[in-house]
């Protein structure tokens, strides 16, 4: 999984194979993991051990960087 951000412990990234799925971004820490949507709107897709105020957090780290996640999305999947 190449990881296009890290911030206060939290793995932002995709695989390869996500490719034909809209974007989106897995979460991983400590054996924890979530995917969130990034279009229309920052959604929550999965939760894997995360409680909701983590959950919280991340949605407003992914909502402040979203840009840079789409844009690392765009190059990564050449789209």
């Amino acid at each position: 999984m190449p990881i296009v951000l890290r911030l206060k412990g939290y793995r932002f990234g995709f695989y390869a194979s996500d490719a034909d799925e809209p974007p989106h971004v897995h979460v991983k820490m400590n054996g924890k993991h979530a995917k969130f949507w990034l279009r229309p709107t920052v959604e929550l897709e999965f939760n894997r051990r995360y409680r909701p105020q983590e959950l919280n957090e991340i949605r407003r780290m992914i909502n402040d960087n979203r840009s840079k996640l789409l844009e690392a999305w765009r190059e990564f999947f050449g789209v």
